[in-house]
């Protein structure tokens, strides 16, 4: 459904991508392990058209290349990025948040089933659609921040550390709505530190060291991999 072959990307004269390739198929959720600087962000940047690849690179939807694509076409393709700090806007409340999700195309005539899709996913956000979003707790901003790309209605979501910062009963709740959000047919490519939790949910997974792919497996072949589970999962 989703792949990335030869992906190559630098910031100045540090190459942070160099040569990376991986696939995300229909329902999947795949996920991305690696140390701070491996280039996991950049990566997710890249696909998403926020950082500038190589001309060699390829990006590919559903048989679309992306690659030519600015951001804003790609969501309008079925990209849709939730970064790490989630990138929402403070002082407007919940339901501002996610309406500003719903301004793509692909995304407006179907706006009132996917508002009552994403709440259905996260029923505390149905009991605050009128809270101011800077008030809310740093998990609840989280929600805010995912349901506002599902509003996008999109094929595959890109998530850059979704977990962190958050208190262990909300990181429960978190991975809960992903595996639910899977369910609904969204694709997903996950940036975790969790990595015990992210495998858990997960179809398959890929080791980025140093902007380039160092293995990858299915999850349950690198939970057992004692080299991962030394590098990632405290063993």
């Amino acid at each position: 459904m989703f792949e990335v072959k030869g992906m190559s990307a630098a910031y100045g004269l540090h190459r942070a991508l160099d040569e990376v390739g991986l696939r995300v198929g229909e329902h999947e959720v795949v996920v991305m392990l690696g140390a701070n600087g491996a280039g996991k962000t950049t990566l997710l940047k890249a696909i998403a058209g926020l950082v500038a690849a190589t001309p060699a690179s390829r990006i590919e939807l559903a048989g679309q290349s992306l690659h030519a694509l600015p951001a804003r076409l790609r969501v309008e393709a079925g990209i849709a990025l939730v970064p790490e700090g989630r990138g929402i806007f403070g002082e407007l409340t919940v339901r501002e948040n996610l309406s500003l999700g719903a301004y793509p195309r692909r995304a407006r005539a179907d706006e009132a089933a996917n508002l009552e899709r994403v709440l259905s996913l996260f029923p505390r956000l149905a009991e605050r659609l009128t809270q101011t979003v800077r008030t809310m707790s740093g998990g609840e901003q989280q929600m805010v921040a995912i349901g506002r790309a599902l509003m996008s209605a999109p094929r595959l979501l890109l998530l850059d550390e979704p977990s962190l910062g958050l208190a262990p009963l909300m990181c429960m709740e978190l991975f809960r709505a992903l595996k639910q959000v899977r369910a609904t047919g969204v694709s997903i490519l996950l940036v975790e530190q969790n990595a015990k939790r992210s495998l858990a949910i997960a179809d398959r997974g890929y080791l980025l060291e140093n902007g380039r792919i160092a293995g990858e497996g299915s999850a349950q072949q690198l939970l057992a991999d004692p080299a991962v589970q030394a590098a990632y999962l405290g063993g």
